[in-house]
C-alpha cells in the first residue's frame, strides 16, 4: 500500500510517498506550463525519427527553457515519447497485421529491452539531464554519420523487403538501437546505421526503425510511468496530454518527410547538423 500526499510550494509540489515499510520517499515537481510541454511535444515530434537524438535535443531544450531538472520532467521527457508511437501505428499499423514483419520487430526489441532494463537505474540518475554528455554523444554521432556515408556502398544484395530480413539482422539492429541509451546518440540513428551496415536497403532499414520504435518506445514509457507515477499531479497530466498531442501530430507529418528524403539523399546533413548543433550548445553552456 502506498500512501501519498502534496503540498504545494512555490507553484510545485512536494509529494510524500510512505511505503507499506513506512519509509518516505520526497519529490518535489514543478508543475509544466502548457506552452512548455507544446514545445517539448514539437522537438519530439520533429527529431524522434531523424537521426539527431530527440532526448539530447529535449534535455537541451529544457534547459534552455529554464523547466527544472527534476524527475518529473526527466519523466515527462521519456513519456511524450507516446505520441510519436502513435504517429507509426496510425500510418504504419497494415505492417503489423503481418506476421513476418511483426516477429523480425520482437525480435531486434529483445536486445534492447534487456539492456535497457537492466541499466535503467544508471540510465535515469546519471546520464538523463546531463548536457555534456548529450553533447559529446551529439557531436561523435554525428562525426559517425558522416564518415559512414563517406565510405558505405549499397549492395546490389541488400534486402528491401522487411518480412524477408533475417534474424540475424534483426538482432543486430537491436543491438545497435541499444547504443542509444546514451541520450545524445539517436535511437533512430543507431538502428539505421546498423541496419545500413548489416545489409538493408535505405527505405527499409528507415521503415523497420519506425517499426522498432513501438515495442522499444512503448516499454520505455511504460516502465517509467510505472516507477514514476506519483511524481505527476492533475495539472501535470494535463501538459503530458499537450506535449502527447503535439508530438503525435508532428511525427504524422516528419515520419512521410523523412521517408521521401532517404529516396535520394544521404544522412551527411544530419551529421553535420549535429556537430554545428553540438557547438553552438557547448558555447552557450560555457
Amino acid at each position: 500500500m502506498y500512501h501519498r500526499r502534496f503540498a504545494k510550494a512555490n507553484g510545485g509540489f512536494f509529494v510524500f510517498t510512505k511505503t507499506r515499510g513506512g519509509q518516505v520517499i520526497l519529490w518535489y515537481t514543478m508543475r509544466m506550463n502548457f506552452f512548455d510541454a507544446a514545445v517539448l511535444g514539437l522537438i519530439e515530434g520533429l527529431t524522434e525519427f531523424l537521426p539527431v537524438s530527440s532526448t539530447g535535443h529535449l534535455i537541451l531544450a529544457g534547459h534552455l527553457l529554464g523547466i527544472p531538472d527534476t524527475d518529473f520532467l526527466k519523466t515527462f521527457e521519456i513519456a511524450i515519447q507516446a505520441g510519436a508511437i502513435g504517429a507509426v501505428i496510425v500510418l504504419y499499423w497494415k505492417s503489423f497485421l503481418n506476421l513476418e514483419i511483426t516477429k523480425r520487430v520482437l525480435v531486434g526489441f529483445v536486445p534492447t529491452a534487456l539492456i535497457g532494463f537492466a541499466l535503467y537505474r544508471l540510465i535515469k540518475t546519471y546520464l538523463l539531464g546531463n548536457e555534456y554528455v548529450v553533447l559529446a554523444a551529439l557531436a561523435v554521432g554525428g562525426v559517425a554519420l558522416i564518415v559512414f556515408e563517406r565510405l558505405h556502398k549499397e549492395s546490389a544484395e541488400a534486402t528491401d523487403d522487411i518480412s524477408r530480413m533475417s534474424y540475424g539482422q534483426a538482432v543486430g539492429i537491436g543491438l545497435f538501437q541499444s547504443i542509444a541509451v546514451i541520450p545524445g546518440v539517436s535511437r533512430s540513428g543507431a538502428s539505421i546505421l546498423g541496419g545500413l551496415l548489416l545489409g538493408l536497403r535505405r527505405t527499409a532499414t528507415v521503415e523497420y526503425s519506425f517499426l522498432l520504435a513501438v515495442p522499444t518506445m512503448g516499454a520505455a514509457t511504460a516502465l517509467d510511468l510505472f516507477k514514476s507515477y506519483a511524481l505527476f499531479s492533475a495539472g501535470d497530466a494535463l501538459a503530458l496530454v499537450v506535449g502527447f498531442v503535439t508530438a503525435f501530430v508532428v511525427a504524422l507529418v516528419v515520419i512521410q518527410f523523412f521517408l521521401r528524403f532517404v529516396r535520394t539523399q544521404t544522412f551527411i546533413s544530419f551529421g553535420v547538423y549535429r556537430v554545428l548543433a553540438a557547438a553552438a550548445f557547448f558555447l552557450f553552456l560555457m
